[in-house]
């Protein structure tokens, strides 16, 4: 028993968000090249470079530079076990990576000097917040110019809700950028920036008010710094430990991912302050790690990680107890028993088969087509997990067969994809059409994409006119079916069978409100 509790303690399972170009591709394989899980980091833009980040390994991922899929990577630092999940920052997969937050514990929130906190950086801090998920901020690509680094701890405050907590203090920018101060260490770390994708040198130095700091950056530096350090010491609350579990005080660490510049400190401090697994909500009650009975729920399906192979994959964090290898589980919405033969561990695109794993991990289960996301997996017990939502898609079009003598391929390939949480795949009642929601339009082309080149499918589009795709439910079914008759030209199913009402525009939706007072309206697939 004792090993177990060890094995909870020892594991950090968190996600990095972030806007597009943040950085956060780039932080995570700095983070691997600590771990020493890569032996040297893919310069994610750089076509000097031909291997791609290690995290990105869909080809639309490779051929645009951003990541469009969740990547899960694990690996050892200073005997803790880190699984990262590297979440997409585009807006259009904002719901794979709401998903992905309910698999994690905690959370870096990575921000651009130059640009501040953006659009989708807030977002998804809300979500996080409506989780209490503890996060720390990392304020990313100090090597070039930027907001002064007040200005943006005010930004962050002001834009996220957030109670900053400074643990690191930048010494200049850009041109004269020398490095970070330490606060949580009480060292300074100087760095070497000549060799990009090389480990800089460290040279540490304990007190800021030694005259020997003059020698070290010169003398306007060390003024600056001396204040810069007063200022955070005096204006900032003090690091408190209890507060950032509780998700009420965010540390913040100051660097430049691209030149390994402050990744290690703040990986230093993560493994030390950041929670371990914590309990996961289901309907029924909480589920705590250190319950000795196996738990878990499948946050995300990714179809054809290797593409020479069909095969799909469910990624299952475990919640609580030990997941075995060839241990049979109840699969609670089949009400059935699975036993798994080769459960793999992420290392993106790479994968090893495991014998167990422990709370906070993530374990890739291979999938006939038994998983949809929300799924949970028990030693028997009846549990839902909950918070594990598909929102109401708000851009829809006609999904129609390209090729006809491919409409097996092209109907497997927009199943599988769908199953993905990708997009959501409505049947319209009247006559059969598919039609595709999603919250962005960068989807559709992953979506003709990826049926291309993994299914061998062609797909093309019509515009569909629809406002927004809502469920509705009434406890009265001759009501239901009244609604369904009266509205027959905008009523679809889900992949689930259930009622989905299409409304044109906002107006529209109103009046069916109106009309039908008993009928309830629902824009997240929870209820």
């Amino acid at each position: 028993m004792a090993d177990f509790l060890t094995e909870i303690k020892r594991r950090r399972t968190f996600g990095i968000v972030s806007h597009p170009d943040a950085g956060k591709t780039t932080l995570t394989e700095k983070l691997l090249l600590f771990g020493g899980a890569i032996q040297e980091a893919g310069a994610v833009k750089s076509n000097k470079i031909k291997k791609h980040a290690t995290s990105d390994f869909m080809e639309i991922e490779k051929q645009r530079g951003i990541s469009v899929a969740t990547s899960v990577m694990g690996f050892e630092y200073k005997n803790i076990k880190i699984n990262i999940l590297d979440t997409p920052g585009h807006k259009d997969f904002a719901e794979d990576t709401y998903r992905t937050l309910t698999a994690v514990d905690s959370a870096i929130v990575v921000i651009d000097v130059a640009k501040g906190v953006e659009e989708q950086t807030e977002k998804l801090v809300a979500v996080c917040k409506t989780r209490t998920t503890p996060m720390i901020v990392f304020i990313n690509k100090l090597d070039r110019e930027g907001k002064d680094a007040f200005d943006l701890l005010d930004e962050v405050e002001q834009k996220l809700k957030m109670k900053v907590c400074p643990l690191s203090c930048p010494i200049g920018m850009g041109s004269t950028f020398k490095g970070v101060y330490n606060l949580y260490e009480k060292k300074l770390v100087l760095f070497d920036s000549h060799g990009k994708q090389e480990l800089g040198e460290v040279v540490e130095f304990d007190d800021v008010y030694s005259p020997e700091l003059e020698d070290i950056i010169g003398e306007r530096a060390a003024k600056q710094l001396r204040e810069d350090v007063e200022l955070i010491e005096g204006v900032y609350p003090p690091f408190d430990e209890e507060e950032y579990l509780a998700g009420r005080l965010n540390p913040v660490f100051f660097g430049s991912a691209v030149n390994n510049f402050g990744v290690k400190e703040m990986l230093d401090c993560f493994i030390e302050i950041a929670p371990s697994p914590r309990p996961s909500p289901t309907e029924e009650r909480m589920i705590k790690p250190t319950e000795t009975k196996f738990t878990g729920f499948v946050f995300k399906i990714h179809a054809n990680i290797d593409p020479n192979h069909r095969d799909r994959i469910a990624f299952v964090r475990v919640c609580s107890g030990v997941f075995e290898r060839g241990k049979n589980y109840l699969h609670v919405r089949h009400k059935k028993q699975y036993k798994f033969a080769n459960p793999t561990a992420f290392m993106a695109d790479k994968k090893d088969i495991i014998d167990e794993s422990y709370p906070g991990d993530i374990v890739g289960l291979h999938d006939t087509g038994k998983f949809v996301i929300g799924d949970t997996l028990t030693e028997g017990e009846i549990l839902k997990f909950t918070g594990i939502p598909s929102f109401a898609p708000e851009i829809f079009r006609y999904a129609e067969n390209g090729d006809p003598m491919k409409a097996k391929q092209f109907q497997k390939g927009l199943e599988q994809l769908m199953d993905e949480g990708v997009a959501q795949l409505f049947t319209v009642k009247m006559n059969n059409r598919k039609i595709i929601g999603t919250v962005g339009p960068l989807q559709f082309e992953v979506i003709q994409h990826r049926l291309l080149h993994e299914y061998s499918a062609a797909c093309r589009y019509e515009p569909a006119n629809f406002f927004k795709a809502c469920w509705v439910s009434c406890d009265n079914p001759a009501e239901l079916a009244e609604f369904n008759r009266r509205r027959s030209q905008y009523m679809a199913t889900d992949k689930h069978g259930r009622d989905v009402f299409l409304a044109t525009s906002q107006w529209e939706l109103n009046a069916a409100e109106k009309a039908f007072p008993d009928i309830r309206f629902h824009f997240t697939s929870e209820f």
